[in-house]
């Protein structure tokens, strides 16, 4: 997003040295509110500076209050910092209550005014991105997947292709990070989806009742079989089987199931009767396969026969944006189903989303606004809600843009100065600037230009 600052201010020598302040981003200049209002219709700024002594009433703040109610009807999400004098602390109080994000105080203060106007930047794009996200604002076509990120797209993208060829698949990802809903995809986009979805944990379930489970058994072939019993392969005979965490399958049911791939057919418990079925399998696992079968626990030609295809499912904490678009998707269904309406997420929660490492992924960020929506007491989920840091310092200080590019500059400097070893003409050839720059920008940035390390 192309950062527009629209300065209205009549003082010309207030009005160049704030323009000074903000070269990193396009400026505009109105020094009156029919200027004022004719820019902001044109250029659409996204933060406006209003010093509230305007012409006719420079010495008064009624013309300022008129140009904050009109910019705030014509662009009710433009971000208004207003510009008052020392003396004039209940002007900027009911500038705030008219709907102004925030204000400053003359004399002008150049660090200060350009930590404001980030800051209302910064605002202003969480709100955007709060609005978007809150209208399900997610490109995947999947159903229940919610995501924007480059890594999940391609793997939705890959989903549907694969899901009409009735090939083995094996996902791989982390605990939480929605396997069993991309196995349902894959399901519900193949030419079997009119058919049985049948999965099962194959970790979740003691060794000596998982044989029964996915195989079925007859009546009388093991105490407590009172009765004929279809198994989970079978249940799903003619769609898609589903073999939650296979890499915690015992040992000898991999032989069984290794067999089932490679001929089709199954046998119950019990029974000699062998069972064609036509199924699909699709399996995953957040173990690593490779490992288990070097230890002797996962058998090797059991793990090509269930990944004729493989798919990374990426973890939430590489998923770029995402976690911020399913909390809001979330949050909107989970105050449906509580009766919480019109809830949100504060400035602090949304950064609090967006910087938090997700180590539980989906299921994580599920449990999290379910705490949120049941705990908060305004409006707003705030991060603590969301039993999270509010990460607003550090976010403060990684997001100053005049940091950033002082530091930037520092480093290219010191860097040029010891390659030409304190030769300022060559170091300023290598820089692209001429030698008369490179001493202004040592001196304001306090570089020692004969040090050498």
């Amino acid at each position: 997003m192309k950062k527009k600052l629209l300065i209205i201010e009549d003082d010309p020598g207030l009005q160049s040295q704030m323009r000074w302040c903000f070269e990193d981003m396009e400026v505009f200049i109105a020094s009156d509110r029919e200027a004022a209002l004719s820019q902001l219709r044109k250029i659409e700024p996204q933060v406006v500076t209003l010093d509230l002594g305007l012409p006719p009433d420079p010495g008064g703040a009624t013309e300022g209050f008129k140009a904050l109610e009109e910019i705030l009807k014509l662009a009710p999400n433009t971000k208004v910092i207003v510009v008052t004098g020392r003396e004039e602390k209940q002007n900027a109080v009911t500038a705030i209550g008219l709907g102004a994000c925030d204000f400053f105080q003359k004399p002008l203060d150049a660090d200060i005014l350009s930590f404001v106007v980030n800051r209302a930047f910064k605002l202003y794009e969480l709100e955007k991105e709060n609005q978007e996200l809150s209208t399900g604002n997610s490109t995947s076509t999947i159903k229940g997947v919610i995501a924007s990120s480059h890594k999940m797209l391609d793997i939705c993208r890959m989903i549907e292709k694969i899901a009409p060829a009735d090939v083995t698949t094996l996902l791989l990802g982390e605990t939480g990070t929605g396997k069993e809903v991309l196995a349902k995809a894959i399901h519900q986009l193949s030419p079997r989806s009119d058919e049985p979805f049948s999965a099962i944990n194959c970790g979740a379930i003691p060794e000596n009742l998982l044989e029964s489970e996915l195989f079925g058994h007859e009546k009388g072939s093991f105490t407590g079989a009172t009765q004929m019993k279809k198994g989970k392969i079978e249940l799903a005979h003619g769609g898609t089987l589903f073999l939650d965490e296979i890499g915690d399958m015992p040992l000898p049911l991999q032989v069984k199931l290794l067999r089932f791939l490679q001929e089709r057919v199954i046998e119950r418990i019990g029974s000699v009767k062998v069972i064609p079925v036509d199924v699909r399998v699709v399996c995953a696992t957040h173990q690593n396969l490779q490992s288990h079968i070097e230890q002797g626990l996962f058998r090797e030609d059991l793990y090509y026969r269930v990944s004729e295809i493989t798919l990374n499912i990426p973890p939430l904490r590489e998923r770029e944006g995402d976690s911020i678009i399913i909390a809001q998707a979330l949050l909107k269904t989970i105050c449906q189903k509580m009766n919480r309406p019109n809830l949100s997420f504060s400035e602090g929660a949304m950064r609090s989303i967006k910087s938090h490492h997700w180590p539980g992924n989906v299921r994580e960020v599920i449990n999290k606004v379910k705490r949120a929506v049941i705990m908060a007491d305004d409006k707003k989920v705030t991060a603590e809600d969301l039993e999270l840091n509010d990460t607003s310092t550090i976010t403060d200080e990684a997001l100053n843009l005049r940091k950033i590019r002082d530091d930037a500059e520092r480093s290219a400097i010191v860097q040029a100065i010891q390659a030409s070893q304190n030769n300022m003409a060559q170091a300023a050839r290598l820089l692209g600037i001429t030698r008369p720059t490179l001493y202004n920008l040592t001196d304001k940035l306090g570089i020692n230009t004969g040090e050498t390390s």
